[in-house]
């Protein structure tokens, strides 16, 4: 069994630690992709159960020598992992866990007065997250057809959103996880403003359903911002279920959580932006509407892709 296996392995790196073992690099390299490839099987199968100290003992291990990274069947041949792709990996792999664990407990949801755009959207305030927002929507198509727009093919998503000028993966680690910058359009009478973000997208199965999280992340060298402000996702999760009896529909849930980088104007409860002082509360809206009419803009593509 993994667990069995995962402890076996574990005890063989304990044994690394010693020093007569640490000029040993084939061995440890060896340990620590048997690890990976338990802690594998056991995000396959539910990453909420996956303990975060085991990420972190990797990377310990790890140092700033390089593993065989997670691969598909695919693959031609090996990449090698360093401690940083790592960490992007353990950044991906924790933001999935808080998904899941916002998604399975949390209950106490306040709906959010909406435009109709065929999206419910509610909010709840979280410790460590400030004010989270919840959108759900059925669309109609299947979860291989989102999921392949949602990332495969995320650098093409400014072709059909106008609210972003850019998309880049600015680094691939695995087959699950990326990290990005994005970049949105400047617009006339914007209240917020333009922004840019630097990201790590992390990809994760359970059951039938897909995750795609995201949180901010650091990256060298970092991307020029080009007058932009550099603001963070705290937490981003869309999940892809098929819908029960039909699985030519997707039920799409997103739950985001941002920070759009107050200046020291927030203790008046304002945001200095380029465009000047505009109250909290407005950029407070600006966030769950701005979920909603990113799905209508999904809906528009996906529709107009498929044809009659």
């Amino acid at each position: 069994p993994a667990p069995a296996m995962l402890s076996a392995t574990m005890k063989l790196c304990c044994g690394i630690a010693h020093d007569h073992l640490r000029r040993l690099p084939g061995l440890k390299t060896t340990a620590v992709a048997a690890i990976q490839e338990d802690i594998r099987g056991l995000v396959t199968r539910g990453s909420h159960q996956l303990p975060s100290k085991i990420s972190l003992y990797l990377q310990s291990l790890m140092g700033k020598e390089t593993a065989p990274c997670p691969e598909s069947a695919a693959d031609i041949s090996p990449s090698l992992c360093s401690s940083v792709e790592l960490s992007y990996i353990t950044q991906g792999e924790r933001a999935l866990q808080q998904a899941l664990s916002i998604l399975q407990q949390h209950r106490s949801w306040q709906a959010e007065t909406m435009l109709d755009t065929g999206a419910a959207v509610s909010s709840a305030a979280l410790p460590g997250l400030g004010r989270v927002f919840r959108a759900e929507v059925v669309l109609a198509v299947p979860v291989a057809r989102l999921h392949q727009e949602l990332f495969e093919r995320m650098e093409q998503m400014p072709q059909w959103n106008p609210t972003l000028s850019q998309v880049k993966v600015l680094r691939h680690i695995g087959t699950d996880t990326v990290v990005t910058h994005e970049v949105t359009a400047p617009s006339p009478g914007n209240l917020v403003g333009q922004r840019d973000f630097v990201s790590v997208r992390h990809r994760g199965r359970r059951d039938t359903a897909i995750y795609l999280v995201g949180t901010a992340t650091h990256a060298e060298p970092l991307p020029p911002q080009q007058g932009c402000i550099r603001a963070e996702s705290r937490l981003s999760c869309m999940v892809l279920q098929p819908l029960a009896g039909d699985p030519g529909r997707t039920r799409l849930t997103w739950i985001l959580s941002m920070d759009l980088k107050a200046s020291s104007g927030t203790e008046l409860g304002v945001f200095s932006l380029p465009q000047g002082w505009i109250p909290a509360a407005v950029v407070t809206r600006v966030l769950p509407q701005s979920q909603a009419e990113f799905i209508e803009r999904l809906r528009r593509h996906l529709s107009a892709a498929t044809g009659p």
